[in-house]
């Protein structure tokens, strides 16, 4: 048996490398006939000898496996999203921010990339052998799709040479144009609907259940960047050389420049050469190359500060304006979205398209007839950017802004120095009821399994779901009787959300849909007056000095809380035990931390960078991403950048190296 196993063991290691030299390195060193009868021969001795399963071997390429539901798993390192930009000179403002906290003098090499369109992945790996697969998701948690990802041949299932233990490493599956034109050639040939884009068939592609499917596309993977403790890199660039060498599908299109202007020759090239790529790129990615420039330099609540996404400009067709409808959103705004003569852009047919506010229809002077300038850059729905002067609409249909909310019918209100109207019956307006029942349950807030936007809609045409508390009153005799809600679904439903009562209080809060109050300040809010109680009561100007709080939201939480209806409703929430406090024993407080600031900065041997914020918030210290006066400790690891420790010896900031931060930690509670 001893020899089998060997036999098998073999096999595979030799279908690794061929897969590796032909899909990866694009220089095959057998013929598909050969490769085809050593995959035969592998299968046939796996079948034969099922003890020698391995979930990573060759032959689980070719799919097989169905997945009726895909597990949503958190992300041990979040998948931000990038700040974006289409002009020259905002890259040059991006620097110079980049040079007031490095300090002016500090040289900055970027390492440039090609900003590849296609589904964001993240892969992680244990001892080289690939355990899992997660989508982006809202980059705090995702859908592992491990089953299908294990199709696509560029993405290597063991790793070679000195890889990490374990680390996870992020990239972007692409369907090239050439397999996408091939589908669609096969989808014509059989009468079915032609697939739109590339991107959008990818991504769909991931979450098909059956893998054999998946494995029948030509997808293919790049990757672009590492996550994990202790990686054996020290920046960006080498983390790419490394990747190539464990296995991975790395783009060799990749260049370390070391000047903005550098920055910009590296633009102006792929701005032509990216036409002859054979996938789509929507742009150039910049990154900061060095890691320890990187970890100085921080992040923002959505946005790493060390990289910047430079796009092309977007595609532009010209179209016939045929009518307008007016959205209105989950927080009353009212949105004008045009109704356009179908026109293909960037591979996609687009029909409507974004007209943004009064103001922008009054300067283009809209009138129905129109020829009009649509625009497809980055936004999901495309824009109207100008109005061809020779193709005009009739005078007499211009487009005069409504009055009224197309829904419920309520007086439109504009704020002084807004820019859109809303309509203001919040608790009444239809769209508005149901956009708050979706965000509520939605998966930065509650995160309510079971129950999606058509369920939600068809509950509140039942007359069963009119707030966010009605929530919490449904009943399986309610919804049983109900078209289409079986038992097993209803019963789901109803765990899921019996389960968001445990929730903490600062997603009921963010989940409450107070205007301006984002996830980001509703965790704020939350640690900073620890209960709903304490929040409703407090002042406007008590708010403005709360950090990172400015006059806008401070208004629209102290309108929100002065309302009889919210109130009510939030009295509704308590009484069905939702959490409105924040739970923290005054034993899990420690003296030396509450309501002390820190900043963490550097690499430590006892603690990863995230282990050290946690442990700062749980004992009741805040963490800040930049040094002031106001901040009590900055925390040194080894690499931390010269102009931290520079400014905080400056502003008489206490220096903490680990030693003396555990000194502190050890301390009597």
């Amino acid at each position: 048996m001893e020899e089998i196993e060997n036999q098998i063991k073999a096999l595979r290691q030799k279908l690794h490398d061929h897969n590796h030299q032909y899909y990866t390195l694009d220089s095959p060193t057998i013929s598909d006939y050969e490769f085809d009868q050593l995959l035969k021969n592998l299968q046939y001795l796996e079948e034969k000898h099922p003890t020698y399963y391995d979930s990573n071997s060759p032959t689980q390429r070719v799919g097989g496996g169905i997945t009726k539901s895909f597990q949503t798993v958190p992300h041990k390192y979040p998948m931000y999203s990038l700040s974006n930009t289409y002009s020259k000179d905002e890259l040059i403002q991006w620097e110079e921010r980049l040079k007031k906290i490095l300090g002016e003098d500090v040289q900055i090499e970027y390492s440039c990339e090609l900003k590849f369109d296609g589904a964001s992945i993240s892969l992680t790996y244990e001892n080289g052998n690939l355990i899992q697969a997660v989508t982006r998701g809202d980059g705090v948690q995702g859908d592992n799709i491990i089953t299908n990802v294990k199709t696509i041949k560029t993405i290597p299932l063991k790793l070679k040479n000195d890889f990490p233990a374990f680390f996870e490493i992020r990239g972007e599956i692409l369907l090239p144009w050439k397999g996408f034109n091939e589908i669609n050639q096969k989808r014509a040939a059989l009468g079915e609907p032609l697939y739109r884009n590339p991107r959008n068939t990818a991504s769909g592609s991931l979450k098909l259940q059956d893998s054999q499917l998946v494995a029948a596309r030509p997808l293919s993977c790049f990757l672009y960047s590492l996550a994990g403790e202790s990686l054996p890199v020290s920046s960006q660039f080498e983390a790419l050389q490394k990747a190539r060498m464990w296995g991975f599908k790395v783009p060799e299109s990749a260049e370390l420049v070391n000047s903005i202007d550098d920055v910009f020759d590296y633009i102006t090239s792929w701005e032509v050469k990216r036409k002859s790529l054979p996938y789509e790129i929507d742009g150039i990615v910049i990154k900061v190359n060095s890691f320890f420039q990187q970890e100085e330099l921080g992040f923002t609540a959505k946005a790493p500060r060390w990289a910047m996404a430079y796009k092309y400009k977007a595609e532009q067709a010209f179209t016939r304006l045929n009518g307008l409808q007016y959205q209105v959103g989950r927080t009353g705004a009212i949105t004008p979205v045009a109704e356009l003569e179908p026109v293909l852009i960037s591979g996609t047919k687009v029909k409507r398209a974004s007209l943004h506010n009064a103001d922008q229809i009054k300067k283009l002077d809209i009138r129905i007839g129109d020829t009009v300038c649509v625009e497809k850059g980055g936004e999901i729905i495309p824009k109207i950017t100008g109005v061809d002067e020779k193709k005009r609409g009739a005078f007499e249909d211009r487009v005069v802004f409504i009055e009224n909310c197309p829904k419920c019918f309520t007086p439109l209100k504009r704020e002084e120095g807004e820019a859109q109207h809303y309509c203001i019956n919040e608790l009444g307006c239809p769209p508005q009821k149901i956009g708050k029942i979706l965000h509520f349950i939605g998966r930065k807030a509650m995160d309510i399994e079971g129950l999606g936007g058509e369920t939600v809609s068809l509950l509140h045409k039942e007359g069963l779901l009119n707030s966010i508390s009605d929530l919490y009153r449904l009943s399986p005799e309610q919804i049983l009787p109900i078209e289409r809600m079986a038992q097993k679904s209803v019963a789901n439903l109803l765990e899921g959300i019996e389960k968001s009562k445990a929730k903490p209080f600062a997603k009921v809060l963010f989940g409450l849909g107070i205007r301006f109050v984002g996830e980001t300040v509703a965790k704020k809010l939350a640690k900073e007056f620890k209960s709903i109680e304490s929040l409703a009561g407090v002042s406007f100007e008590s708010l403005i000095k709360t950090e990172e709080i400015g006059n806008r939201i401070a208004q629209s939480v102290v309108d929100y809380f002065a309302s009889e209806q919210n109130k009510e409703q939030i009295q509704a929430l308590k009484d069905f035990g939702l959490q409105m406090e924040v739970i923290k024993t005054k034993q899990d407080l420690h003296h030396a931390f509450v309501e002390k600031k820190f900043v963490v900065s550097g690499v430590f041997e006892n603690f990863s960078r995230e282990e050290l914020k946690a442990e700062i918030e749980y004992f009741g210290g805040k963490i800040t991403s930049s040094i002031s006066a106001k901040t009590d400790y900055l925390v040194a690891g080894e690499g931390m950048g010269p102009s931290k420790k520079e400014k905080a010896e400056k502003l008489g900031v206490t220096i903490l190296d680990e030693k003396s931060y555990n000194t502190i930690r050890q301390k009597p509670f």
